[in-house]
């Protein structure tokens, strides 16, 4: 299955579009597995145990991982994740933009080595730097557009004419030239429900990631309102480190899931379904 089908399943199997972000900060793990030498991919594999049939997706940072020289580890978990929950899709968040052979190499590093599903993309260098991902006609890639941070407002804001801002160019530009294959997504935050809305009116269906929920304050029912599609589906809404850390014991899976439940079924009240 593409990544586009196995989300559309998840969203619907799991009557779920909450998406559990994996920022494992080793400073925050549990003692208990804090001095394990495979601490990072056992503390995320039991997030995932926990979660996974709360959740349509699965999204790993790369830094947290690549911070702590845990590519491996990484590796290990995308491949748990495949083999003890299949249908749930893996993004990999790692933001690249470049062009060229170089993206190409991005490319094999997300699909080929870490088997990552979909991979999240910056767009600023243009076209012939998201050109060589679509090779991999079964993946996807989800394209920075109005990201959830406050300084995104210093470029993706900015007027390029005729009233236009430069995120809704972004938005048009990747769902009506870029997505050949019918394969890309779309970040847009929770922290702007406003232009959430104008972004599910530029592209249609097209799936949204939406940071921005949970630790950095976004409301749910705005998110949700704004960004879903007319049959309750189309987003993909992260929370990381309000579900990861809601435990701190032995027990912390358990308060994971406890959280995620909760944001879950918060989410649901206002899908309209």
């Amino acid at each position: 299955m593409t990544f586009i089908e196995s989300l559309r399943a998840a969203w619907q199997r799991n009557d779920s579009l909450l998406c559990v972000g994996l920022d494992p900060d080793v400073k925050k793990l549990p003692a208990h597995l804090a001095s394990q030498p495979d601490a990072i991919y056992r503390f995320c594999c039991e997030i995932v145990d926990a979660t996974a049939d709360l959740a349509c997706a699965f999204k790993p940072q790369i830094a947290y991982f690549a911070a702590a020289e845990a590519e491996e580890q990484l590796q290990a978990l995308i491949a748990y994740i495949h083999q003890r929950h299949p249908g749930i899709p893996v993004i990999l968040d790692a933001k690249r933009g470049d062009i060229g052979a170089t993206a190409s190499q991005y490319a094999v590093e997300a699909f080929d080595r870490f088997g990552a599903d979909a991979l999240t993309v910056n767009p600023y260098m243009g076209f012939d730097s998201i050109e060589p991902y679509l090779e991999w006609s079964d993946r996807s890639l989800i394209v920075l557009c109005r990201t959830s941070n406050p300084g995104g407002s210093d470029l993706q804001n900015l007027d390029i004419g005729g009233g236009v801002k430069l995120f809704e160019h972004v938005a048009r530009l990747v769902a009506e030239k870029w997505n050949r294959n019918g394969q890309c997504g779309l970040v847009v935050g929770a922290t702007f429900p406003q232009e959430l809305g104008v972004v599910r009116a530029i592209v249609g269906d097209m799936p949204l990631l939406v940071p921005g929920v949970g630790a950095q304050g976004g409301d749910v029912q705005a998110t949700v309102t704004a960004g879903r599609t007319p049959n309750g589906t189309g987003l993909m809404i992260n929370s990381s480190r309000a579900i990861l850390y809601a435990g701190k014991d032995e027990h912390f899976a358990a308060a994971a899931r406890a959280v995620a439940l909760a944001t879950r079924d918060e989410i649901n009240q206002f899908r309209g379904i």
